[in-house]
C-alpha cells in the first residue's frame, strides 16, 4: 500500500483550550455555554491562525475561513446554506445545525401570517397612515372600515406542508384556534410524529391537502432538485380560488411566476412569505413580504446559540454526534476509566474499510474495549475506546506509551487507505491529537498550529 507524503504542523506549544472561531454576531446565551478552563471565543475577522470549531449565522463560509485545525462546523440555525455542505463532506468536516431552536419564533409569526390572510389588517393599518397624512383619520375610520373585512380562522381548515418542529408547533396553535388542520410529510420520523397532536389533525397527500385547504403553509426543507418550486402551476390550480399561501421556509419552495399567474388568471387567497419576492408579484395588494423575520426574536437567537454550543461541545469532548447534516449520528457511552482512551476516525464508507483500521490497533497490540461504526452516504465515522498498556500491577504504563507513541499510532491509522482524519480526545490536552489527510497529504500529527492557515492555502 503507498503510503501517504506526511507533513507536520509547526512547532508550538500544545494549547490547552479549545478555540472556537466565530462569525456574526452571536448570542452571549449561548457563547456563555463554554466554559473558560476549556475554550477561547475568537471571532473570525481576528483571524485566529488555530480554530478547532467554527460557530456561525448568516456568514457565508469559504475555504479561507476553515483552518486545518478545525473539526467542526455549527451554525445557530436549521439552514445550512451558507456552509458548503458537500466540500466540508470531502474534507471530513461536520456540520451541525439546531432544529427546533427557532420553531417558536417561527410559529408566532406564522400565526401572525394567517391572521393578516384572514383580515385586512396589514393593509388597513397602511390605509389609516395616509389619512392620518390628510387629516382624515377620526373622520373616515369607521366609513372606511368596509373595505378591509375579513373572515375568521375558526372552522377553517390549514394545510401544513412539513411536520418539523415548527410545522408541528403550527399545527398545535391551529388546533387551539378552531381550525382543522392536515398534514403532509414524506419524510416523517418517529421522533417527529411523537411531537404531532394526537388523533386531532389528518394526513394526506399533498394534492388533497391543497385541495382541501383554505391556508396553506410551508415548512419544507429546501433540497435541490427535490423540493425547488414544490408549489408549482399544478398545485395552484388545485387551490381553492380564495385560499391563501404562507411561505415561512425557503422563498425557492415556491415557483412565483406560476403564482403570479394564478392572480393574473383571477385567483385570490393572499401570499404572506418571509423573503424577498419578484418584481411581478411586490406590486400585488394581496402580497406581502416580510424580511426574514421568522427567527429575529432575542429569544430564539439565544436558544439557537446555546444548542449550537452545547452541541459543538459534545462533539469536541466525547465525539459524539447530533444533529449534523452530513454525518451519521452516533454515540458511544464513556467508560469512566482511567486506562481507557478514544479515538474517533472518519474514513470513506466502502467494504473492508472497518477491517482495515481495527489492524491497525492489533499490530499495536492495542485491545478495543468498545467501539461504533455509523455510516452516511460515502462517509463513515467510527469512535473506539482504547485500552491503555498497564504494568504488571495493574497501573497505566505511561513511560512505555506515551505522546510519541501515540503520534506512531495515529501516522499508522492515517497511512491506511481511505481515512480522512483522525482525532484521539484528551483531557489534559484539549486541541491536539487531530490529523487530517487532504490529497494524500498527512498533516497535523504531534503538535497543533499548520503551516497553511486554512484549506484554501493548499
Amino acid at each position: 500500500m503507498m503510503r501517504a507524503a506526511r507533513r507536520t504542523f509547526s512547532e508550538m506549544k500544545p494549547r490547552t483550550r479549545f478555540v472556537i472561531k466565530t462569525f456574526n454576531k452571536i448570542s452571549p446565551q449561548g457563547l456563555e455555554r463554554f466554559r473558560p478552563e476549556m475554550y477561547r471565543i475568537k471571532p473570525g475577522e481576528d483571524q485566529p491562525p488555530v480554530a478547532h470549531a467554527i460557530m456561525l449565522r448568516s456568514h457565508k463560509i469559504q475555504d479561507s475561513d476553515v483552518p486545518l485545525t478545525c473539526r467542526a462546523i455549527v451554525r445557530c440555525g436549521a439552514g445550512t446554506n451558507n456552509c458548503n455542505v458537500p466540500r466540508m463532506t470531502e474534507l471530513g468536516i461536520p456540520v451541525f445545525n439546531t432544529p427546533g431552536a427557532n420553531a417558536n419564533a417561527v410559529k408566532e409569526l406564522v400565526l401572525c401570517g394567517l391572521l393578516m390572510a384572514s383580515r385586512g389588517i396589514y393593509e388597513g393599518a397602511a390605509h389609516m397612515v395616509q389619512l392620518h397624512k390628510d387629516g382624515t383619520a377620526h373622520e373616515r375610520i369607521e366609513k372606511d372600515k368596509a373595505m378591509f373585512g375579513g373572515r375568521e380562522l375558526t372552522g377553517k381548515t390549514l394545510g401544513v406542508v412539513g411536520l418539523g418542529a415548527i410545522g408541528a408547533a403550527v399545527a398545535h396553535s391551529a388546533i387551539a384556534l378552531g381550525m382543522n388542520v392536515v398534514g403532509y410529510d414524506p419524510g416523517l420520523s418517529v421522533e417527529a410524529a411523537l411531537r404531532l397532536p394526537s388523533g386531532d389533525m389528518e394526513m394526506a397527500s399533498l394534492e388533497d391537502l391543497v385541495e382541501q385547504s383554505d391556508y396553506v403553509t410551508l415548512h419544507a426543507p429546501y433540497i435541490k432538485d427535490v423540493t425547488h418550486h414544490l408549489i408549482n402551476a399544478e398545485l395552484l390550480s388545485k387551490m381553492k380560488p380564495d385560499a391563501s399561501l404562507l411561505n415561512f421556509a425557503r422563498g425557492e419552495l415556491v415557483d412565483e411566476a406560476a403564482l403570479n399567474e394564478r392572480y393574473e388568471s383571477g385567483g385570490g387567497g393572499r401570499y404572506i412569505t418571509d423573503f424577498a419576492v419578484s418584481d411581478e408579484l411586490y406590486p400585488r395588494p394581496n402580497v406581502i413580504s416580510i424580511p426574514h423575520l421568522g427567527a429575529s426574536t432575542e429569544e430564539a437567537e439565544a436558544n439557537a446559540a446555546a444548542m449550537a454550543a452545547d452541541t459543538v461541545q459534545l462533539y469536541l469532548e466525547t465525539g459524539t454526534i447530533k444533529d449534523s447534516v452530513n454525518f451519521p449520528a452516533c454515540s458511544l457511552p464513556a467508560r469512566d476509566e482511567e486506562h481507557v482512551h478514544r479515538c474517533t476516525v472518519i474514513t470513506e464508507n466502502r467494504p473492508g474499510m472497518l477491517g482495515d483500521l481495527m489492524s491497525v490497533f492489533g499490530e499495536a497490540n492495542l485491545n478495543v474495549v468498545q467501539q461504533i461504526n455509523t455510516s452516511k452516504g460515502e462517509l463513515a465515522y467510527n469512535v473506539i475506546d482504547l485500552e491503555l498498556p498497564r504494568t504488571a500491577d495493574g497501573k497505566v504504563d505511561v513511560g512505555e506509551f506515551g505522546t510519541g507513541d501515540f503520534d506512531k499510532l495515529q501516522a499508522k491509522i492515517m497511512e491506511v487507505s481511505g481515512v480522512k482524519s483522525t482525532r484521539f480526545i484528551s483531557d489534559w490536552c484539549p486541541g491536539t491529537g487531530y490529523a487530517v489527510k487532504v490529497d494524500d497529504q498527512i498533516i497535523g500529527i504531534g503538535v497543533d498550529s499548520p503551516e497553511q492557515a486554512s484549506y484554501a492555502e493548499l
